[in-house]
């Protein structure tokens, strides 16, 4: 693999739209006197999401669920929604800089993805370098690239097990999580780093791949052996609970992050053989992403403002706590501006929606 060719946005399509929508935003939190980073609301969340993700788990390794397995796979599925809560709402906006405007506590809480099987340093490269500057690029935003088990793009090759894929796409986004606790970090390190990404870390390979396994150690360790070891129930019903709960992980965020991009609303550009796109990075941003329930403050709280994905990519530095009270902003803003501003209604429409596209895309 050769270095990121990258592509150039257009600075001045849209004219206006991008500079007045900052200046707009910035006067909020002035008259306001907040700060754009994380509250106390959030730092309470952030308590809730880790004790959904840590005390079912210390339940069940303290033997409290032996004899009793609905119970015992009861706290692997809550673990499973502890671990969409910790990844959406918790180290998503740490790993931004958008939690604390103190870089450290940044740091520190950035690092819980390390802590639930994940690993920070891979995850900021693809999510926040790739994917958020080249959304739905071809070629360029890897969230569009299933590796042809699924076909998010008009562009991508198609085969034809691609026509039955809104059926079986579900099971394979259950296996989302699995892949990333395993082997999937260790790939995307190698491939960053022929691409030269790693250095935009300020890191080497070999370091990163020191730091990696021992988190993985750390992992699977606690999340594994100690339950086999305290648990009282048999190794195979431990994987089995495993399972359980990445199944769950990760059927939920890749919900999540999917309903947002992989609509027939979105364009999907390919890079022009100049590698200048069309459009402004703002431009490009509003035409391909859309927000999901707004008016629903569980799911707010629980998808850590995910569902407001239009506020996010145009301003992932701002937590997502402030982004019910912005979206008006960026909302009247784009319609000053003859912006689309694109809204789902709520989660059951978006997914149906998605539904159609996966579809769509396959045959």
């Amino acid at each position: 693999m050769s270095k990121v060719n990258i592509v150039r946005f257009a600075p001045k399509n849209g004219e206006g739209f991008y500079d007045s929508l900052k200046k707009n935003i910035d006067e909020f939190f002035k008259q306001n006197n907040i700060a754009p980073t994380g509250n106390t609301e959030l730092r309470w969340k952030t308590v809730a999401m880790l004790s959904l993700f840590f005390v079912p788990y210390a339940v069940m390794v303290s033997g409290l669920t032996a004899g009793h397995p609905i119970l015992f796979y009861g706290m692997w599925a809550l673990i499973g929604f502890g671990m969409i809560g910790v990844g959406c709402g918790v180290h998503h906006d740490s790993n931004h800089g958008s939690y604390s405007d103190n870089k450290q506590v940044n740091k520190v809480v950035g690092d819980i993805v390390n802590v639930v099987g994940g690993y920070d340093v891979t995850w900021r490269i693809q999510h926040n370098i790739l994917h958020h500057t080249y959304t739905n690029i071809e070629g360029l935003d890897e969230d569009i690239d299933a590796g042809g088990l699924l076909r998010f793009s008009p562009h991508a090759e198609k085969h034809f097990m691609h026509r039955f894929q809104h059926i079986y796409a579900w099971f394979l986004y259950c296996l989302l999580t699995v892949q990333w606790v395993t082997y999937k970090d260790y790939r995307l390190l190698f491939l960053y780093e022929k691409k030269g990404l790693l250095k935009k870390e300020k890191i080497s390979l070999r370091k990163a791949l020191l730091e990696l396994s021992i988190y993985k150690v750390i992992y699977f360790t606690y999340i594994l052996v100690l339950p086999i070891m305290f648990s009282g129930f048999s190794w195979q019903a431990v994987v089995a609970g495993f399972f359980l709960l990445h199944f769950i992980a990760g059927l939920g965020l890749s919900c999540i992050f999917q309903l947002a991009h992989v609509l027939e609303s979105s364009e999907f550009p390919l890079p022009p053989d100049d590698r200048k796109m069309e459009n402004s990075w703002a431009i490009h941003q509003m035409l391909n992403t859309a927000n999901f329930s707004p008016k629903s403050y569980w799911v707010f709280w629980f998808v850590g403002g995910l569902n407001y994905q239009v506020e996010h990519h145009l301003f992932p530095h701002i937590s997502h706590v402030h982004y019910p009270q912005i979206s008006k902003i960026v909302k009247r803003t784009a319609e000053q501006y003859g912006v689309p501003y694109k809204v789902m209604p709520s989660f059951v429409n978006a997914l149906g929606l998605h539904a159609k596209m996966l579809k769509k895309l396959g045959q």
